[in-house]
């Protein structure tokens, strides 16, 4: 007798488990301050809040008994809840405490795909088989995970990641929610449609009368298409419950890191770095067996005393075995001493052991050079990374852009190969932030300039906003006087209104000239000066 397998159409969805584990920031902080598994209860149930930017990123279950939500500044939690506990959000830590929950899951269910830290997806037909049923298989992963203290974890079995990932955030609490094949159209039917995670096509959708994906997915395939492109039909079809997605498992990357130890323990900068050379050969040589790169390396170096010293380093391009001594070096020459060197890393006592470890890898072929070599841009990374091996981290920097109000806020300096950390993200709103683009040349020092109006008087702008004259000429050398072919403002800067001392108010105007040079000019304390030229 012939046995004949039913298999699902190219393109169709497949049954997909979706574990969430919720509120895993707070899981994962709590697991690092040793409150899990009962072991601490109090602190396990008390209010805690995570913080980001200044406002609440998530918060534990009793917080939110007490009126804490996320996005509340943290004045405001903290006046909700006086006995909140505040801890800074940390996204690496939530990295960081999921992979042991992965291992757990991939030993009950291999092929498990991270959607985010604390959700992650599985192909539901072999563990559906192997365990008796797609109930059985999900009743097997919350064992795994229950062992592991983490309690409350729902799991979620429909047709494609989407409706699955849904099906266990159900408001209905059950820790297994079974969709039925072909049922998924119907589960998502109520749901609203800012869920599929196209803010600005949502927004339409509902100015549009649309408030539901039930709504959504009556329309027609082709409309929606020709009226809100590819993404629409994308997010179109998930609306339908045809998430044609497929999980695509996570590769365990392998061992790669390298390590060396010194017995006795060395006191001497040079004897370190030399003595690491060779595990720098076979970190890269084990890289280049693996066909990856690498981008980011985290160096520990170990003292006889106890002490570990760890930094994480960046690369433009990617690591040599040169770069990778290099930093060492740098690292040990950071701050404090080594005994009986000048420079150190702030180890008090003899070195032991370093060992580097790879954080960001990539395939080596992303990274060949072209036919004809890369050009210019090689021999000026070459040069770059040069003199900074020769005089030190810190002494080539490049320019970055990011957040801020002035020019000069969002200027920063960062040595060649580091990223760029700002205070806050480009990305946020900064009231008072200049429209794109951004000026071609910024000067370093603000010059003098003036602004009159058509009767010659100097114009000025009100406590309100309200300009005494509408702009007719204007000079930024103090002899020629232009004519105002176009302008436009205000753009009013409001800083530090809390404190008499720091307290800044100024308006900016962007102005244009006959010969069709913009300029950026600031009014400050009735006084006008020329910030940036647009070249």
């Amino acid at each position: 007798m012939r046995r004949t397998t039913t298999l699902s159409p190219p393109g169709a969805p497949l049954r997909t488990i979706v574990l969430w584990c919720p509120d895993w920031p707070i899981t994962a902080a709590l697991r690092l301050l040793g409150a899990d598994t009962g072991s601490n209860p109090t602190a396990a149930d008390a209010p805690l809040a995570l913080i980001d930017a200044g406002q609440v990123f998530a918060c534990s279950a009793s917080a939110r008994g007490e009126g804490v939500r996320r996005g509340l500044r943290l004045r405001e939690a903290q006046a909700r809840c006086p006995e909140l506990r505040v801890l800074d959000y940390d996204p690496a830590l939530d990295i960081r405490a999921f992979e042991p929950v992965l291992e757990a899951i991939e030993e009950t269910m291999p092929g498990a795909q991270v959607l985010r830290p604390g959700t992650c997806a599985m192909r539901a037909r072999g563990p559906a088989r192997y365990y008796g049923g797609e109930e059985e298989a999900a009743l097997w992963l919350l064992d795994a995970l229950d062992a592991l203290g983490i309690h409350g974890s729902r799991v979620g079995i429909a047709d494609g990641p989407f409706t699955a990932e849904h099906a266990a955030r159900s408001p209905q609490r059950q820790r297994i929610r079974i969709v039925p094949e072909g049922g998924s159209a119907e589960f998502l039917s109520g749901m609203p449609v800012g869920l599929l995670g196209e803010e600005a096509l949502a927004t339409l959708l509902r100015r549009l009368g649309i408030r539901t994906l039930g709504e959504f997915a009556l329309l027609e395939p082709r409309d929606v298409e020709q009226r809100f492109g590819d993404t629409g039909a994308r997010v179109h079809a998930l609306a339908r419950g045809l998430d044609s997605r497929p999980v695509v498992p996570r590769i365990v990357p392998e061992e790669l890191d390298s390590a060396v130890g010194f017995e006795p323990p060395l006191d001497r900068i040079d004897q370190v770095t030399f003595g690491f050379r060779a595990s720098a050969d076979r970190f890269i040589e084990q890289l280049v067996q693996a066909r990856l790169v690498c981008t980011s390396i985290r160096i520990e170096v170990d003292s006889e005393s106890g002490e570990l010293s760890e930094r994480t380093w960046l690369h433009p391009r990617s690591f040599t075995a040169a770069d990778v001594v290099d930093r060492v070096r740098w690292q040990l020459q950071g701050s404090g001493t080594i005994a009986g060197n000048p420079f150190g890393s702030g180890l008090s006592s003899g070195i032991i052991r370093v060992r580097v470890v790879p954080e960001s890898v990539d395939a080596i072929g992303n990274h060949e050079q072209g036919l004809w070599g890369t050009g210019h841009d090689e021999r000026i990374h070459h040069g770059l990374s040069r003199v900074q091996s020769m005089l030190g981290h810190g002494a080539v920097l490049t320019a970055a852009i990011g957040g801020g109000r002035t020019l000069l806020d969002r200027q920063s300096l960062v040595a060649w190969g580091d990223r760029t950390e700002t205070a806050k993200p480009d990305g946020l709103p900064w009231p008072g932030q200049l429209p794109t683009p951004t000026p071609g040349t910024v000067f370093e020092a603000p010059q003098p300039a003036m602004v009159i109006d058509s009767a010659g008087s100097a114009v000025d702008l009100d406590e309100r906003g309200v300009l005494s004259g509408v702009p007719a000429r204007f000079s930024t050398d103090g002899r020629t006087l232009h004519p105002v072919a176009a302008w436009a403002g205000p753009w009013i800067i409001d800083e530090r209104w809390w404190d008499a001392d720091t307290f800044r108010r100024a308006s900016r105007f962007q102005v244009v000239d006959d010969a069709g040079v913009a300029w950026l000019l600031v009014l400050d304390s009735r006084v006008w000066w020329a910030e940036a030229r647009y070249d």
